[in-house]
């Protein structure tokens, strides 16, 4: 069922036109929305024929699923929809997705097709150690795992020692798991006395949420005695799983029959040539409650050329190598250095400048700020301080949904730089 041969295998023109009559298809329908509704008002209605029509299709920008919070991409009646996810604002409003019933299951389908490819079966025992909620880390893959049949184990992030506990009671042989966290988790191995290689039973890994090098990936086998393999997706898009290595581990293939993918130049927005680095843009051809065009992605990466050794057609993307904006992945939280300034420039007794820091503390990703506050407040007693701390990083961690350290200094401290601030400092690891 998993090994969907037919659809994974198909002879390249065939999945082109396939995805062509796709589009048709939902270009009609997402005029329905108020926010396609105008675009396509504004060009004097459109309809697609060809390729060519397609292209000249203006681009979506994340500031626009903002802008049309709450309802306004929306296409299906509201009864329809069975499930919301959200990823955090810059601005205030979250960017909001809506599922129907369909949806989760083309979402299951590919998450399970995408476990089954690496290897996965239904002996399987799988341990998802992603978020659960808002975010759409854990639940996709959850739903994956289900419907291959594995058991699973929804223990969520965080918890070391149980989650070993778990790996080691029920013989756990797949995670789910942050490659950061990944590297912590094995600091705990000394201490319980355990040894991955004889005591535990992993066999794969799935990585995914945050960036990570080759050379993290293979330090992460070593240690575990296991094969990890990199996943890619994104809120916007359904969530994890669109597109995921195979065995080969020579690029990851996107699911063309669920998405359309392009690779475009982040300044002029022209497709780039075969093989050449830009930024990924992607069309859902099946979702029903929230079809979106030509989103872009800001994700930067590449179309692997050639075809793959383990014969399926589905383009290969290559790892992701950054991302055109500013947005910082803090353990898998995508968070906006905008987020900190209007939280901590809310507080009456912050100064005029702030500086994000990014640390890599025991594997795992560390957020500091570095905050100026003003002369009155600087020269209080210990106790005041530690208040305005504490209010600082509360107001941080509602914001972002990360916890920082807050550390205080006197104004003027902070260096200035000349034209635009610097506001970050990443000083994380680089593998």
């Amino acid at each position: 069922m998993y090994w969907e041969k037919e659809q994974e295998t198909l002879e390249v023109d065939l999945l082109r036109k396939q995805q062509l009559e796709y589009i048709k298809k939902i270009v009609k329908r997402v005029g329905k929305s108020e926010y396609y509704g105008k675009i396509f008002k504004n060009l004097g209605g459109f309809s697609i024929n060809n390729w060519e029509d397609f292209k000249s299709l203006p681009f979506t920008e994340k500031q626009d699923l903002r802008d049309s919070f709450p309802y306004g991409l929306l296409v299906t009646d509201l009864t329809d929809v069975i499930r919301l996810h959200s990823s955090s604002g810059t601005t205030g409003n979250p960017t909001v997705i809506f599922h129907t019933k369909n949806d989760i299951a083309d979402w299951t389908n590919f998450c399970a097709r995408s476990m089954y490819m690496t290897g996965v079966r239904k002996n399987d025992v799988f341990q998802n150690m992603m978020g659960y909620g808002l975010f759409t880390g854990g639940l996709g893959f959850h739903y994956g795992a289900e419907k291959v049949g594995m058991l699973t184990i929804p223990s969520g992030p965080g918890n070391s020692k149980r989650q070993l506990w778990f790996m080691k009671k029920f013989q756990t042989s797949v995670i789910h798991i942050l490659p950061n966290y990944a590297l912590r988790l094995c600091s705990f191995f000394e201490p319980l006395n355990i040894d991955p290689y004889t005591d535990l039973n992993l066999r794969i890994a799935f990585l995914g949420a945050e960036p990570h090098s080759e050379v993290i990936r293979k330090k992460i086998e070593e240690i575990y005695g296991l094969r990890a393999f990199n996943s890619y997706g994104l809120s916007e898009i359904y969530g994890p799983g669109i597109a995921f290595e195979c065995e080969e581990q020579n690029g990851m293939h996107i699911w063309e029959d669920y998405l359309y993918p392009e690779i475009i130049d982040p300044v002029t927005g022209e497709l780039v040539p075969e093989g050449e680095e830009g930024e990924l843009v992607l069309t859902t051809l099946r979702r029903e409650a929230m079809p979106i065009i030509r989103y872009r992605t800001r994700d930067l990466t590449r179309f692997i050329p050639g075809p793959c050794p383990c014969g399926r057609t589905h383009r290969r993307i290559d790892r992701i190598k950054g991302r055109t904006d500013d947005m910082l992945i803090i353990n898998g939280v995508n968070l906006f250095p905008i987020q900190v300034e209007r939280a901590v420039m809310e507080c009456p007794a912050v100064g005029e400048n702030y500086l994000i820091e990014v640390k890599t503390i025991n594997h795992m990703d560390k957020l500091f700020v570095h905050v100026e506050v003003n002369r009155e407040a600087f020269s209080g007693t210990l106790s005041e301080l530690k208040k305005i701390e504490k209010d600082l990083t509360n107001r941080l961690r509602s914001e972002v949904e990360v916890t920082p350290e807050v550390i205080l200094v006197e104004g003027g401290s902070l260096p200035v730089s000349e034209g635009k601030a610097k506001r970050v400092i990443d000083n994380r690891e680089k593998g």
